[in-house]
């Protein structure tokens, strides 16, 4: 049994596809005792699969004489949705000091997906020997949780009576307030847009602004945070107006009918005059602390993401018995078909806990009438189009090539209604706990354009998101055009999408690229698709506790 103590490798600088850091919780419950006179000395050792091999993370501390540890140290990986990412989980009875593990005794190990543990949200499994046996009755339980603030303020705020400063008779002291952490100005009156500024009055009255509470205060409600207000001067010299000290405690003591004031201090002025009270008054009229949820936070409250697959049978894709054919399964058993499959279903099937995934074919003619169906179960089980697992699918689409045969047109329109059924269905229960994928296979131009518009524009409503992912070397401005990237898609009468659900990706500009891209490029925009859906529904993670 191997294991390197190599370094892994740093993620690319400003990557943009780690969604956040997760924490593992390791217990061991009935570890083999390999001690003689006393119980024993467990740790544990975390591994990552990079590039073929286990490379050692980290390490927890060793528990003294206990077969049934909770180890005190977590485990903080990067987690990234568009990536598998294998774990391994090594126990070992610490016999001496060294630190290479082949002079510790072996307890057992278990493997997993960080999908599979972010999914479940907390796991138990059997932990096993080199051999594949289990190791006795020993088991592991790894219970992951995001590591992050995810809580942000609202925040209402107008001024009274503040101090006038004339540069000239027809400009009366426009204002804007700086909010600052840690003596820096961190937070503008508007967040992520221009200052705004009030003009031409001494009682402003600023628009409300949302600000992450780790970034106004580390997340610390009684830490010192300075507002400071100033006379906004557009060559950039604005004149100090004043400032205060507050707390995010305190301002969180401003309600909608009860404001909370606060004076605002020049203290040159201050010790200037003796008869100095302020320079206004900062009003607080509202302070809202909510949560501002992501990605993880659904999944791991436990939605499950319910993956189907449209698979392109139309005459244009070749005969799958000859090389030319996008069909043909080559000697090393894949095409551009299976590669798509597998690229995305390694992926989503860590998020289903079942692991039953419906699969569709459509633009073929199918025994024994050999009429064309655009909405038909691979496996030829119109009852249960379920395959199991990726795996699942990539046998049923196997099996079926010999016995279809391939005809027209490519309409996309059935399959898309057919998830969208369910989806519809699933908004029902009122909840986050489930959001439909379809990924579509084709090699060309769609036939049914306007019905698959309005179709996308529909799903956009329904907890949806459809991937396209185009095989060969087609024209596929039509794929483009459904991905609502650089403009909102409407229907043909018109209605736009409510949001942009579709992802279009052309299969040959990843050829000869790591198959670990394509999935990064179709998964990309997903995360954000299932927040931006249940934010606008109003829906938290289920079990979700308040902020």
């Amino acid at each position: 049994m191997a294991y390197t103590m190599t370094a892994a490798p740093a993620p690319p600088v400003g990557s943009q596809y780690c969604v956040c850091k997760v924490e593992l919780s390791i217990c061991g419950q009935n570890l083999l005792d390999r001690d003689v006179t006393s119980k024993s000395d467990p740790f544990c050792v975390l591994f990552m699969e990079v590039n073929g091999k286990w490379v050692e993370l980290d390490r927890t501390e060793t528990a003294v004489n206990n077969l049934n540890p909770a180890f005190a140290k977590k485990f903080i990986i990067d987690y990234h949705f568009e990536e598998v990412q294998k774990l391994k989980f090594a126990l070992f009875d610490q016999d001496k000091s060294s630190t290479q593990l082949y002079e510790h005794d072996f307890l057992g190990e278990f493997s997993c997906t960080l999908g599979t543990i972010v999914s479940s949200k907390k796991i138990t499994r059997t932990l096993l020997l080199g051999n594949g046996k289990p190791a006795g009755k020993g088991m592991i339980t790894i219970a992951a949780q995001e590591l992050s603030d995810n809580r942000v303020i609202t925040l209402s705020m107008a001024g009274r009576k503040l101090d006038k400063k004339v540069r000239s008779l027809l400009e009366m002291c426009p204002c804007f307030v700086l909010i600052c952490a840690r003596g820096v100005p961190t937070v503008t009156a508007s967040l992520c847009s221009p200052l705004q500024v009030i003009k031409y009055t001494l009682d402003p009255v600023w628009k409300p602004f949302t600000v992450p509470l780790v970034s106004l205060c580390d997340g610390d409600m009684e830490k010192l945070i300075k507002v400071v207000c100033y006379d906004y001067d557009s060559d950039g010299g604005h004149d100090f107006i004043g400032e205060l000290q507050t707390s995010v405690a305190r301002l969180c003591e401003a309600q909608d009918a009860s404001p909370l004031e606060l004076e605002c201090i020049n203290p040159k002025k201050q010790k200037k005059k003796k008869n100095y009270k302020n320079s206004g008054i900062i009003i607080v009229k509202s302070c809202k602390i909510t949560r501002d949820f992501s990605f993880l936070d659904y999944i791991l409250g436990g939605c499950q993401l319910m993956f189907t697959v449209g698979i392109d049978f139309t005459a244009s894709n070749g005969n799958p018995q000859e090389p030319s054919s996008l069909h043909y399964i080559n000697p090393l058993g894949t095409n551009e078909y299976l590669s798509a499959i597998w690229a995305v279903g390694q992926i989503i099937q860590d998020y289903d806990s079942d692991k039953m995934f419906p699969a569709l074919g459509f633009g073929a003619q199918l025994p024994p009438d050999w009429k064309v169906s655009h909405e038909f179960a691979i496996n030829f089980n119109p009852r249960n189009p379920f395959c199991s697992g990726v795996e699942g699918i990539v046998q049923a689409y196997s099996a079926c090539l010999p016995h279809i045969r391939f005809y027209g047109p490519t309409n996309f329109s059935p399959i898309i209604n057919h998830v969208a059924r369910f989806a519809a269905q699933a908004t029902q229960q009122e909840t986050a706990s489930q959001y439909f994928i379809l990924l579509i296979i084709t090699d060309g131009v769609i036939s049914d354009m306007d019905e698959t518009r309005h179709a996308v524009v529909q799903a956009s409503k329904l907890p949806m998101s459809i991937i396209i992912v185009g095989v060969g070397n087609a024209d596929f401005a039509a794929m483009e055009f459904l991905d609502g990237d650089s403009r909102v898609l409407r229907s043909h009468t018109g209605e736009e999408a409510v949001r942009d659900i579709v992802q279009f990706v052309p299969f040959r500009n990843f050829r000869n690229v790591p198959k670990e891209t394509l999935a990064k490029a179709v998964l990309a925009e997903l995360p954000q698709q299932v927040v931006q859906y249940f934010k606008h529904q109003n829906l938290p993670p289920i079990n979700s506790e308040p902020a």
